[in-house]
């Protein structure tokens, strides 16, 4: 009789023994996919539980008991009991999910809440947790009688961000306007979109314009726009060269100090330059020599007064202010002459600069030529133009 007893606990010891944790050895770290997390996120909760792999043939599972329960609460709101299940058979690493659902929020001051706050579910995927905008996430599992291990995570608000993929924009780019909000990923299982507004220096009114989600949980907006120097229609933004163009995002979940019900305005900018590369904008065509009367000259001679002539075309479809240089070296590559010209191009417009000369001797001088857009900014509008003149 004796020995049958023995027998019979030599079969069952095994089973009891790996279907209980071990309880010399409490340690379940908690972790999750990410340090804090918004309002409307969705938590991926992974525990690291050996002890508690019954079964390395199949997929087993915690928490789900009464007595060794796992619980997710933040605040009055909890789930308890919540089930994970192990990753794969045999692996002792129980994973689950969880969606925050914060409270009732308008986000976009139309007036509308546009939350869904509720708490329910019981594991691995179908949870839903009401929380609040500044607040944190107790995750806790009774690894063993007595044992509780907890991790916890902060919720928080975060202030938008708003940017132009660039700072100088030429009128035939397209523009990308980027927004960071994790508030504003509000179901973290699908794409969302939020609202705009882009303007320019020409028009005030602007456009309005729907940036959507790069993905389901990202919280990273992307819209993109064009320039037009015709009109604004649609995701079209009427620009001249030479504006500043602004992009505008209301932003209605703010942290602290910030309450609930304030708002702030978030803004970038940047600058639309010409599609025409600056050394492009103007063609200058070759030097020729005149008398006072615009005759053409044959030949040159010193101490006789001559009309350097240039001409310059704008390429543009807009005015142009430019300054146009003459500088005038002898043989010795001395400058004996510095004069320039301003003016303003209108669109298209092909003019004459003319600029008076006397050589006082006989030399072989070199001519250069320079058209700028100011004297202060000194951005080339044209190639230089070296034209070599020999005096009798």
């Amino acid at each position: 009789m004796y020995e049958f007893f023995l027998g019979f606990l030599l079969i069952l010891a095994p089973v009891y023994a790996e279907s209980i944790p071990d309880y010399e050895k409490p340690f379940a770290p908690i972790y999750t996919d990410k340090p804090k997390y918004s309002w409307t996120d969705k938590i991926i909760i992974s525990i690291v539980a050996p002890s508690w792999n019954s079964n390395s043939n199949q997929i087993d599972s915690i928490g789900e008991t009464d007595s060794h329960p796992i619980k997710i609460s933040s605040g009055e709101n909890f789930l308890k009991p919540y089930r994970l299940t192990e990753t794969s058979s045999g692996s002792g690493i129980f994973s689950g999910e969880i969606i925050l659902t914060g409270f009732l929020h308008d986000v976009d001051g139309d007036g509308t809440f546009d939350t869904n706050p509720k708490t329910s579910g019981t594991g691995p995927t179908n949870g839903f947790l009401q929380v609040e905008n500044d607040d944190s996430i107790t995750i806790s599992f009774e690894f063993a009688d007595g044992i509780v291990l907890t991790e916890s995570i902060p919720i928080t608000w975060n202030m938008g961000v708003i940017q132009f993929s660039k700072n100088i924009f030429l009128t035939s780019d397209s523009v990308q306007i980027r927004v960071i909000d994790p508030d504003m990923n509000l179901n973290p299982e699908a794409i969302d979109t939020i609202t705009v507004e882009v303007f320019s220096d020409s028009d005030n009114s602007g456009i309005k314009v729907v940036a959507t989600e790069t993905s389901e949980r990202s919280g990273d907006f992307i819209a993109n726009i064009s320039l037009s120097t015709n009109t604004s229609s649609g995701n079209r933004l009427y620009v001249l060269p030479g504006d500043n163009i602004f992009a505008k995002y209301d932003d209605y979940t703010l942290p602290k100090p910030f309450s609930k019900s304030d708002e702030t305005s978030i803004e970038t900018s940047a600058t639309v330059d010409y599609s025409i590369p600056s050394i492009d904008r103007i063609h200058a065509s070759t030097i020729s020599f005149s008398d006072g009367f615009g005759n053409p000259l044959d030949s040159l001679v010193s101490e006789t007064q001559m009309q350097i002539v240039g001409t310059i075309e704008n390429q543009l479809t807009y005015e142009q202010d430019f300054v146009y240089f003459f500088q005038i070296k002898n043989s010795e590559n001395s400058v004996i002459s510095l004069s320039w010209i301003k003016g303003k191009l209108s669109p298209n417009q092909i003019l004459d600069i003319s600029q008076s000369w006397i050589p006082e001797k006989s030399d072989n001088y070199i001519l250069e030529t320079y058209v700028w857009n100011s004297l202060n900014e000194s951005i080339p509008l044209s190639p230089p133009l070296i034209t070599s003149i020999i005096i009798d």
